[in-house]
């Protein structure tokens, strides 16, 4: 009997472990990059905006995390969050839809997030529905750009500078764990 208990701990010990061990593995790189909605008067029909490119460091921040390009296993994005930079009066009321995709070189456009019917609540902060797509090649490259795509409801009558903040999860092995 003692046999079987002192076996069955170290089993949970074991796999509570390792789901340590695992979580050490894992990781968040964060980048921000700014896009103009100009002003318009345009209602209902979508338009596109490229942001510039976003250098992603990605060999640094593996290394600052104790592992290399070649041992991640995952990147996914987590968060992807708007925030009105000017006009200090504005709001994103004008928005009725938005999607955001991502390309690198030599990598096909993803959609990677999207609000569809956003409220007119006065938000000058608007967090976007993320879509479940692995994304590890993209932020291996040495830059990305981002597409937005959006739809209006209002006409705007000044430029809306606007902070895309992302944040993407790496699993990777870390000293070979």
């Amino acid at each position: 009997m003692i046999k079987k208990t002192l076996a069955i701990t170290l089993l949970i010990l074991t796999i509570i472990s390792c789901d340590k061990i695992d979580e050490l593995t894992k990781f968040d790189i964060d980048y921000t990059t700014n896009f103009t909605i100009q002003a318009t008067t345009l209602l209902g029909t979508p338009f596109d905006i490229v942001t510039p490119e976003t250098t992603t460091n990605s060999e640094s921040e593996f290394e600052n995390n104790n592992t290399n390009s070649s041992l991640v296993e995952s990147v996914k994005l987590t968060t992807l969050r708007l925030d009105l930079q000017t006009p200090a009066s504005g709001d994103f009321d004008f928005l009725n839809d938005i999607f955001i995709y991502i390309t690198a070189d030599g990598l096909p456009e993803q959609l990677i997030a999207s609000k569809v019917g956003i409220p007119e609540n006065g938000a000058r902060s608007l967090t976007l529905d993320i879509e479940n797509v692995e994304l590890e090649e993209y932020i291996k490259k040495d830059s990305y750009r981002l597409r937005t795509e959006t739809t209006t409801d209002q006409t705007i009558e000044s430029d809306h500078e606007i902070e895309i903040y992302t944040k993407f999860k790496v699993d990777a092995e870390i000293l070979g764990v």
